[in-house]
Formats: structure tokens, sequence, C-alpha cells
């Protein structure tokens, strides 16, 4: 069978009347019948009933409308997932994320990305949760990760999952005894401070005040992995999501009472239609494997 007849007959089956059906579907009412009738010898029965100036689905007639309906839908929703797929040639898509986010996560989810939308053109902006949030609402990116705890409310999240907080130290440290770190450990401690870290945020969400009242912020940074080198070398200790990548040498161990831990969702702007590759990306997102529960231990790292 062939989508023409099926076509043919869904009108036939919905109008009742072969001439309008034919002029529905810009065919001639010989072509439409034709087609109709191969349809019913393919079937081995017939599907209307003509009785002098009326026209009546058989039994059969209604069976196969509620299938070749269906077929009808899918084929069209295939149709249009083509058109979108093709329309990402050449597409390119603004893609904001926060400085701390896990390359091999990230990568991860980027490779879903590509083959999703092979065609894509994907350009990705850095920055901190404050900065993509603005950036969103101004249209300068299509479409972030963020791990801000609050957002503007014409902002949608998707939330992606949730990451631990470890605090790293150098080989050597007190905290070495611990098999895991109480918040109120870190007062009065040598701290190494992102200069993007999303870390006090999260306290406030918890109700727990910031630790840097209590620490000795020693130096602040703005590249990961100087910051990560100053801390194996002993000039202080940082606070580490979970899924970073860490230096070989560091020690780390879990930050507890409370354990501190930041959501990570995916953010688009409230009532703007997803254009084909935020769709993508949306899709994506959903197909993706992200992290679930907690993967990294209290160690050194190797």
């Amino acid at each position: 069978m062939e989508m023409h007849q099926i076509r043919y007959f869904l009108k036939a089956g919905e109008t009742l009347n072969f001439t309008r059906a034919a002029e529905q579907c810009g065919v001639s009412v010989p072509s439409l019948s034709r087609g109709i009738h191969q349809l019913e010898e393919e079937l081995g029965g017939q599907l209307f009933r003509r009785e002098r100036h009326l026209t009546h689905l058989t039994d059969l007639g209604r069976l196969m409308l509620a299938h070749f309906s269906v077929m009808s839908s899918a084929a069209d929703a295939a149709k249009r997932e083509a058109r979108d797929y093709v329309r990402l040639a050449g597409s390119r898509l603004k893609f904001g994320i926060f400085a701390s986010i896990g390359a091999d996560v990230l990568t991860g989810y980027l490779t879903t990305l590509r083959d999703q939308a092979p065609e894509l053109e994907l350009h990705i902006w850095e920055a901190n949760c404050e900065e993509l949030e603005a950036a969103l609402l101004g249209g300068e990116i299509d479409i972030a990760l963020t791990s801000s705890p609050e957002l503007d409310e014409r902002i949608r999240t998707t939330p992606l999952f949730r990451e631990a907080f470890f605090i790293s130290f150098a080989p050597g440290h007190r905290f070495n005894q611990m098999n895991a770190v109480p918040l109120r450990e870190l007062e009065g401690e040598d701290y190494v401070k992102r200069l993007h870290c999303e870390f006090p945020s999260n306290l406030a969400r918890l109700g727990v005040p910031k630790p840097y009242n209590g620490v000795n912020i020693r130096y602040v940074g703005e590249r990961e992995d100087w910051i990560q080198s100053l801390v194996r070398a002993g000039l202080g200790c940082a606070v580490m999501p979970e899924y970073l990548p860490l230096l070989p040498g560091l020690e780390i161990r879990r930050l507890v009472d409370p354990e501190v831990f930041r959501q990570i969702s995916l953010a688009t702007v409230a009532g703007r239609p997803h254009s084909p590759p935020v769709a993508a990306a949306v899709a994506a997102a959903r197909r993706y494997r992200w992290p679930s529960g907690s993967t990294r231990q209290s160690r050194t790292t190797a």
C-alpha cells in the first residue's frame, strides 16, 4: 500500500463524499477511486459501501480508519522531524556554561547533542551563573547549563543532576585524618578561592553562613589548573565540586554537617519559542544519562 492511497481513504472516510475528498486531495475522482480500490484489493475487502448518493464505511473500513489514522500521524511527525533535522545544517547554537562544570560531564552531553544534530554549529560561552542569567534574558545566548539556586522567574529550568562539594588539600594536611570534613572545620584555614566559585551561594540556600568569614583567603584565581596547583603545593585548601577533574596528588574529603551540594539545570527563557537548535539541545539533555548519586570517594587523586 502507498501513503497516497491511505491519504485518499482517510479523506474519503472523513467526508464520506468521493467528490469532496478528491477536491481536498487535489486529484480527480477517478484517481481517488482507483487508489482506494487498489487499497481494497490489497486488504481483501471493501472499505466503503455506496448506496445511491450515500457513502458509508464498512466494518473493515472503520477498523482500517483507526489504524491508518495512526500511520498518517506518524508519517507526518516523521516528516516534521526530518525537516527540523535538515534545518539544523548550518544552524548555530549559543550555549552558555558555568566555569566549574566537569569536563567529562560536559563532553558526554555534547557527544549526545552531536548525535542528535551532527551539523549543528556550537558556540560555547563560559561565565559565572549571574552572567549566564543576564545573557539568556538579553538574547546573547540561547541556552545554558547553570548551578544557580535562584534564577529570574522568566527563566525555565530543567533539573539534570545533583553534585556534592568536597574540600581539597595537600598531603599531610590535618583533614587527611578525617573520613569527611564538617563545614565548621574550615574556620581558620588558609583558603584558595576561585574567582567564579558557585560554592557560597549554595550555602545560602541551605541556611548556612558563608565560610569565607572564617577562612583566611590567601589567593584568589580564575584558572582551575593554578587553583589546584596552589592547593597541591600546600598554600591553602579549596572547595571542589564532585565531578570536576582533579590534578594528581590532591587529597579530597566530602563536606558534611551539612552536606553541601548544587543542582545542575538546563536553562532557557520561559515563553520564548524553542528554535530547532534549542529543541535539539533540550532533547539531547533528556536523552543523556547524567550522573546519579555520588561516585567520588574521599581519597588521594592518582
